[in-house]
């Protein structure tokens, strides 16, 4: 996984629990819903990464 892809989850996960934390103070049961989606999408796309990451260092060990 690339420096910019972790990153890029990172911001996209920080911008959700920024937005549902808005929606917190708002009392905005939408807008809080929705932080709360775009921070787990990023969790599980930076979870994604590093079971490929994984999957690269596994398959080295065997090539190496």
């Amino acid at each position: 996984m690339s420096f910019t892809d972790k990153l890029t989850n990172k911001a996209e996960e920080l911008k959700g629990e920024a937005k549902e934390k808005l929606g917190d103070a708002t009392n905005n049961e939408r807008l809080q819903a929705e932080g709360s989606v775009e921070a787990a999408e990023a969790r599980a796309k930076q979870a994604g990464e590093h079971v490929k990451d994984a999957g690269r260092d596994v398959k080295d060990a065997f090539t190496g």
